[in-house]
C-alpha cells in the first residue's frame, strides 16, 4: 500500500515550511515554485507505484532541503535588494 494522502499533503507542508527557511530569495522562491508546480502536475496520479515513487523522491528532496537551509544559513550573504524593498513596505 501506498502513502494515505495525509501522508502526501503532511509531506507538501513540510516542503513548503521548509523552503521558507531560505535565507536566499532566489532558492527559496525557485523551491516554492518548483514544489507547487511537481504537486499540481501530479495531483491526478493514480498508480500506486508512481505515487509512491514521487512521495520516496519528495522525501528525499525535504531532506535536501533541511541541509541545505542549514548551509545557508552558516554561509549567509547580504539580503537582495527585492527583499528589503519588500521588507520596508510591511513595516511603514
Amino acid at each position: 500500500m501506498g502513502p494515505t494522502r495525509n501522508a502526501i499533503l503532511s509531506l507538501y507542508r513540510n516542503l513548503i515550511q521548509e523552503s521558507k527557511k531560505w535565507n536566499s530569495y532566489n532558492y527559496r522562491m525557485y523551491a516554492l515554485r518548483k514544489i507547487r508546480h511537481e504537486f499540481k502536475e501530479n495531483k491526478t496520479l493514480t498508480d500506486e507505484e508512481k505515487v509512491r515513487q514521487c512521495y520516496t523522491k519528495g522525501l528525499e528532496t525535504l531532506s535536501m532541503i533541511k541541509k541545505q537551509v542549514v548551509l545557508g544559513d552558516l554561509y549567509s550573504t547580504r539580503p537582495l535588494i527585492i527583499e528589503t524593498k519588500s521588507k520596508l513596505n510591511t513595516t511603514q
